[in-house]
């Protein structure tokens, strides 16, 4: 080994120096103006000695130094011999070399210093506010709900983490979201991966935590990371809700977020509302109804009058909310037996505009006799089903299918995608037939004879980018309201989307329902975000054990085509063993926001059904 040589050790050291920024780079040019102003100052005594008049001493030639450096314009002032000339304008122009360095060594460290602050780098000083880590496109629907739901509280704060421009976000969040009204934004640059990011968001006292799921590539690594992340963060761990892509990833995503993190699995929740969907026609606005902070929300009550009564005599002791099930100890029911008593430690699951809003009623419901209709429940009859192109899902959704229908129903599918139909087994009660099959192509699509299935199941490719797979999607819808009007065939057509823009353009084809799945899954992390306690209700609402969310014929439960309190609709679903939370009105089918959905009217006001229109009720298949 050669040996170091003391130049290389100075150089070294020098090196090191220099690289700790601008303070460093100024400090060494503070030790060369030092350098310079005293060799100038003793190079005057030397050469000019007694100049100017007046300064002989060494300190008063130290300062005129100093100020020749300092300000080279000086030079243009002064008078004496060649000797001192020469030396005060060398002085001078050393002092032009440093103070143009100083000028930009500021001028650079400033920047830096401004940058730093654009990027978003400093500590948030908040409290109770809400944190979303990550960026997808549900973030857009997150804040906005956030937004709704915080309006009444002041000084909420949203904070928002990814590994984005800070000025971007803000840009493109106020850009999709619009007003904020009373809540402040606030973004920061950071990995949500790492704990020294993570420290810049104040979380011990946040109020709640969002995760969200990236776009790209194996997603559900990057939020079991970021789980990972929060859970060996020291000090207190508010609530964490993380949406997760695959099911398979939800044991190992508990496993790193601990006890405190509840997971969203998006797959499952979306290819529910799909399946529920298509055999209900307005499930999906129902459910986005229930999800968003508009006018319907679901809240939990504890009343102390309502102890001892039971769950039918509850359905009508709020005037201003809908009652739908009981928070028991035991965990949550919806729609429960009707002589189902109320305990002391039962919380009341009620849907209503605002929990400011809710009352209990006074005297007995304005019920109307003689409009109650009593007609049978319909026997489960097999069923025809189409399921148009294939992705990810599919096979999920299909399964979920087969645990709807009765024995002997057929699915079709018809797509040209290479895994269509594959991992299929044990099936119970359906027959699924593959056939390849351009869903854009009209010729191609006459010839699976639409006409002869109840039900068609438009899924988004994912083999394409989800721009792209949604053109195509509407390009299939065209094609099968063309061929409905021209043929004159009836079938319900439900349709799975991506881009929430693209709901206006999917308007013009008249489906029955579109489902937007990454709107939905925002919507239920904003839900969740503000109250995790909602989580076993939606968690119950989507699944296909017990009571669940049906538009059932109107003539079903009151007669059609007279005036009746939404009491009397109440009263009739009760004796069928149901709960009626609002009705359809299928004239404003195709008319947005609510499409024609009416959730927990006024009990005494009266509407007038048709024989088209649908009561929307919690019930047994």
């Amino acid at each position: 080994m050669s040996r170091v040589t003391l130049r290389e050790r100075a150089r070294y050291w020098f090196d090191n120096t220099m690289s700790k920024g601008t303070a460093s780079l100024i400090g060494w040019l503070a030790v060369v103006s030092v350098a310079l102003i005293v060799v100038i100052a003793a190079m005057t005594l030397l050469f000019a000695p007694n100049e100017p008049e007046g300064a002989s001493a060494p300190g008063e030639v130290l300062w005129i130094s100093l100020m020749h450096a300092l300000t080279p314009s000086k030079l243009a002032s002064d008078k004496g011999s060649l000797g001192y000339m020469i030396v005060m304008f060398a002085g001078s122009l050393g002092g032009l070399f440093i103070v143009s360095m100083l000028v930009g060594l500021i001028s650079n460290g400033l920047k830096q210093q401004v940058d730093l602050l654009r990027r978003g780098r400093s500590r948030i000083v908040e409290s109770g506010h809400t944190v979303v880590l990550g960026w997808s496109d549900q973030v857009f629907t997150i804040v906005a709900e956030l937004v709704k739901a915080q309006a009444s509280r002041p000084r909420s704060v949203i904070a928002v983490m990814a590994e984005r421009d800070k000025l971007a976000m803000e840009e493109e969040i106020r850009e999709h979201v619009g007003d904020l009204g009373k809540t402040r934004l606030v973004c920061r640059t950071g990995r949500p991966t790492e704990p020294h990011d993570l420290a810049l968001l104040n979380l011990e006292t946040a109020r709640s935590i969002v995760v969200l799921s990236p776009e790209g590539e194996d997603p559900d690594a990057h939020v079991i990371k970021i789980l990972l992340a929060l859970a060996k963060r020291e000090g207190a761990h508010p609530p964490v809700v993380a949406a997760l892509a695959s099911s398979r990833n939800i044991a190992a995503a508990r496993l790193a977020g601990g006890p405190d993190v509840h997971l969203v699995d998006s797959d499952d929740t979306a290819s529910r509302l799909i399946v529920q969907s298509s055999r209900q026609s307005g499930m999906s606005v129902v459910c986005m109804d229930l999800l968003n902070f508009d006018d319907g929300e679901i809240y939990l009550r504890s009343d102390a009058a309502l102890t001892g009564r039971t769950y039918g005599e509850v359905l009508h002791a709020y005037q201003t909310a809908a009652v739908i099930g009981l928070r028991r100890p035991a965990g949550i029911v919806l729609n429960p037996a009707m002589d189902t008593v109320v305990g002391a430690d039962d919380q009341v699951i009620v849907i209503a505009h605002d929990d400011s809003h809710i009352r209990l009623a006074g005297g007995k419901p304005a019920v109307d006799e003689s409009a109650v209709v009593a007609a049978a429940r319909a026997k489960l009859q097999p069923e025809r089903t189409l399921l148009l192109n294939w992705n990810g899902r599919a096979e999920q959704i299909i399964r979920y299918l087969d645990g709807y229908v009765a024995p002997g129903s057929v699915l079709e599918v018809a797509a040209d995608h290479p895994k269509a139909g594959t991992n299929l087994t044990g099936l119970r009660n359906l027959t699924v037939n593959v056939k390849e099959c351009d869903t854009t192509d009209r010729f191609a699509l006459e010839s699976l004879g639409v006409g002869l299935f109840q039900h068609v199941i438009v899924l988004s490719d994912d083999r394409f980018n989800v721009h792209h797979a949604d053109t195509r999607t509407l390009m299939t819808l065209l094609q099968l309201r063309d061929m409905q009007s021209v043929l004159g065939e009836q079938y319900s057509i439900v349709s799975e989307m991506h881009d929430e823009n693209n709901r206006a353009l999917a308007e013009v084809t008249e489906a029955d329902d579109i489902v937007i799945s990454d709107t939905v899954i925002g919507l239920l992390l904003a839900q969740l975000a503000e109250n995790r306690h909602l989580a076993d209700v939606f968690g119950y609402l989507f699944d296909s054990h017990g009571s669940e969310i049906y538009p059932r014929p109107a003539a079903n439960y009151v007669r059609t085509g007279t005036p009746v309190t939404f009491s009397t609709i109440i009263e009739a679903a009760r004796r069928r063993g149901e709960t009626a939370i609002g009705y359809r009105d299928a004239s404003a089918r195709n008319v947005p926001p609510h499409y024609g959905i009416v959730l927990n009217p006024s009990k005494s006001g009266t509407v007038t059904l048709g024989q088209t229109d649908s009561v929307i009720v919690l019930a047994e298949r």
